[in-house]
């Protein structure tokens, strides 16, 4: 019977090409789910060319740099999720992965410093391609986000992936910064029953609550990095 090697599996021609050149790269993974974590540090673990040195489940816990940090977006988290993938860009190249079944969008993701991102549900052998290319400095979007960071990129500037209007983007904005309704309807013109009315309709898309929740999702969104003119 004749075999032949799977892709991604570790024994292909490449990685015991590598495995004998001593190329190594020391891979950590943080994720607070305890089962996800250790099933890709097996995953990870596998592959000759790649050496797990941490699994954590905060960032807190680690220490160092690595060539890639694997961040399983938390499913709830005190900072903002962007904040997260910035923090971890400063010891290692971030390979995001998530759900993306709301913010972070990809596009801001990849802006606050993702090298590379994945779904729950890629396939293993693509785990691995994706770990492999992020070591080496390169980028990887895994195929099942492709059209969904298509579609990001040919979306207007002022088109909000949770469906926010332009003036309620800037009125999001605004709240995020710290101005009241009264200053916000000053600064956009407009009478403070108005402005009102769209931080209910920004509340009412956004499923939050208070404003903690608002500066929290306008972070997640990417509209900070696009102050209104003071």
């Amino acid at each position: 019977m004749v075999t032949r090697d799977r892709p991604g599996t570790g024994m292909d021609r490449s990685l015991r090409e590598a495995a004998v050149d001593g190329e190594v790269f020391t891979v950590a993974i943080v994720g607070d789910q305890p089962v996800s974590r250790a099933g890709m540090e097996k995953l990870v673990s596998d592959d000759p060319i790649l050496d797990v040195a941490a699994a954590v489940e905060s960032l807190d816990e680690l220490s160092g740099s690595f060539h890639v940090v694997i961040l399983d977006l938390p499913l709830r988290s005190a900072d903002p999720t962007l904040e997260i993938v910035a923090k971890v860009a400063e010891i290692g190249r971030p390979l995001v992965c998530g759900a993306w079944d709301q913010p972070p969008a990809l596009l801001a993701t990849v802006r606050a410093g993702a090298r590379g991102c994945i779904t729950r549900h890629t396939e293993r052998y693509a785990v691995r391609e994706a770990v492999r290319a992020v070591a080496r400095g390169g980028f990887y979007l895994s195929s099942e986000l492709v059209d969904r960071f298509q579609a990001e990129l040919a979306r207007p500037a002022d088109e909000d992936p949770s469906g926010l209007a332009p003036r309620e983007i800037e009125t999001l904005r605004w709240i995020a910064l710290g101005f009241t309704h009264a200053q916000i309807a000053t600064r956009m013109g407009l009478s403070q029953a108005t402005v009102n009315t769209y931080a209910k309709r920004i509340r009412a898309k956004l499923n939050v609550s208070n404003k903690a929740e608002l500066t929290r999702m306008a972070i997640e969104l990417g509209h900070l990095t696009q102050h209104p003119a003071a």
